[in-house]
């Protein structure tokens, strides 16, 4: 196990690189927009299902 430790802080020192300032907010905007996108996608679909299941419910309910 310390081995494995020992080995992966090596590689982190010596073979990661970090993305600029520039690359960072291009990313962050893009998880941002996917991330609206997804929320309204939910939304929809929670939206057309509950009004699918309410009117099923209020027609059998009648």
């Amino acid at each position: 196990m310390l081995t494995y430790i020992k080995e992966s802080v090596e590689e982190l020192k010596n073979n990661i690189t970090l993305p600029t300032k520039a690359e960072s907010s291009n990313l962050m905007v893009v998880v941002a927009v996917f991330s609206i996108l997804f929320a309204l996608a939910t939304w929809g679909v929670d939206t057309v299902f509950s009004k699918m299941i309410k009117f099923y419910f209020e027609d059998i309910l009648k």
